[in-house]
């Protein structure tokens, strides 16, 4: 395992983020603080990779690594080879390159993405 050493004290607010993205019912709001960017990732109900990211980005399924905490919302995650998991509030969560994922419910899901969350906002501009 990796450690990293932080060298600044400082704080942001996603609520007045560096730079936000869109693209359809995604809205990732980004900050950096020190080396490091995180993400606050809203997708809305109906949110799929497959209809709302993969026009952007053009591949069959997410290629990032995300690792992060889910603040609301549900979603559901199935990786290329057919493992599934369902992130809820309160679950810290990893999953790896090779995955599509989808919103479940009628409530927007809010996760805080501390890898891959700048990346991700790349394939919305």
């Amino acid at each position: 395992m990796s450690v990293n050493v932080v060298t600044n004290l400082e704080v942001k607010s996603h609520n007045s983020p560096d730079e936000t993205r869109h693209a359809d019912k995604t809205a990732v709001d980004l900050v950096t603080v020190g080396d490091y960017t995180i993400a606050r990732m809203t997708f809305d109900p109906g949110w799929s990779w497959a209809d709302c990211i993969k026009p952007a980005v053009g591949t069959d399924s997410c290629q990032l690594s995300h690792v992060g905490f889910c603040v609301s919302g549900s979603l559901e995650v199935e990786t290329n080879d057919g493992a599934k998991i369902s992130i809820s509030p309160g679950a810290s969560y990893s999953i790896p390159p090779g995955h599509n994922a989808r919103v479940v419910g009628d409530q927007p899901f809010q996760g805080i993405e501390f890898v891959s969350g700048a990346e991700f906002a790349k394939a919305l501009t």
